[in-house]
């Protein structure tokens, strides 16, 4: 039986028990009174179905700004917001279970959750809510390594987002693997799809240098924030310094803690920043994007200059060529970005 046609029969057996009751209580207004009651609370609960059309838009387009499945960032609003249901989705529009946490300058609600009384994000909107699902999970460092699944690996990302302590329940994982599978959301990773949502927010499909280096070719999309233009280089968005821009001013303007930008760039709070100079604005990863494997260092090209060209973390150059920390290999050496070296 379907499961319409179940909540048919359930409805209709709800309506002869009233029916049956009220006739002998002679009461046929507190009858209307309470079957409408119960017509009101059943429309109002949205099925596991009708979240996945309402929402797998916002799904689609988010995955194409960040690599972030759908199909993950579906079953995490299911199972966070029971199906849009739980009092976090409906009141605060909060569909991630997402705390406030330190950084949070939102507005706030208070909810029993694992203790009492604790602090989530109280957003105006749904849609905002998926903005800051994508935004959360790209700010923090222990969700980095996920960025290297594919979008279409829903597998490794629910495991990861477990490994990382997104959720306390022990089967988190498996729960998040469950439904997509369910509900076949998996078919709203497929990179075809994506590449149709959000079109408009890419400005430059692919890039054939950066820095006015040939030969190397990056993802790319532009937005405009203030007077900066942020693009993404490996998964990982950058904005160019301008005259007299430091790291300070800069993490003031995006609201962000003083040592973010200085770590995120691999260097010292007080470094002077050159005009054009790229400056990341999240974590760079653990390695360079898919087929850009290796690079023969320039004459005067410093790893950290590597670093920045790729979006890969400097300690973690080091670590793939089997180098000490701080070490400058000559020019000409094949540096790997993705491998470790074989010694």
């Amino acid at each position: 039986m379907k499961t319409h046609e179940i909540l048919i029969l359930q409805q209709i057996w709800l309506f002869e028990s009233y029916f049956s009751y009220f006739c002998a209580m002679k009461s046929w207004v507190l009858f209307c009174g309470i079957v409408c009651g119960i017509q009101v609370v059943q429309a109002q609960k949205m099925t596991t179905e009708v979240y996945i059309e309402t929402y797998k838009t916002w799904a689609i387009a988010e995955m194409k700004r960040s690599g972030i499945p759908a199909s993950i960032t579906l079953a995490q609003g299911i199972l966070e917001s029971g199906n849009g249901n739980s009092r976090l989705a409906v009141e605060f529009k909060n569909h991630f279970g997402i705390k406030c946490h330190d950084t949070w300058k939102g507005d706030k609600a208070y909810h029993d959750d694992d203790q009492k009384g604790e602090c989530f994000r109280h957003y105006k909107s749904a849609e905002e809510s998926f903005r800051d699902h994508t935004d959360f999970l790209m700010s923090r460092s222990r969700y980095a390594f996920l960025f290297d699944y594919k979008p279409t690996d829903y597998t490794s990302w629910a495991k990861g987002l477990k490994k990382a302590g997104y959720a306390t329940d022990s089967r988190y994982s498996q729960r998040l693997i469950e439904l997509i599978e369910q509900y076949n959301l998996h078919r709203y990773d497929d990179a075809e799809l994506s590449a149709k949502v959000g079109k408009n927010r890419q400005t430059d499909a692919r890039s054939k240098t950066v820095d006015g280096k040939p030969g190397i070719s990056v993802d790319n999309f532009s937005v405009h924030i203030e007077k900066y233009v942020v693009k993404e280089i490996n998964r990982t968005e950058y904005i160019r310094a301008k005259a007299g821009d430091t790291y300070a001013s800069l993490a003031s303007m995006r609201d962000m803690m003083l040592w973010q930008l200085p770590k995120y760039n691999d260097a010292p709070a007080s470094k002077e920043l050159a005009e054009g100079e790229i400056v990341y604005l999240q974590p760079k990863r653990r390695r360079a994007a898919r087929g850009r494997d290796t690079h023969r260092l320039r004459e005067g090209e410093t790893m950290h200059e590597v670093s920045q060209i790729y979006a890969v973390r400097l300690n973690r150059l080091y670590v793939l060529n089997h180098l000490e920390k701080g070490a400058e290999p000559k020019a000409g050496t094949l540096l790997n970005l993705r491998k470790k070296k074989m010694r």
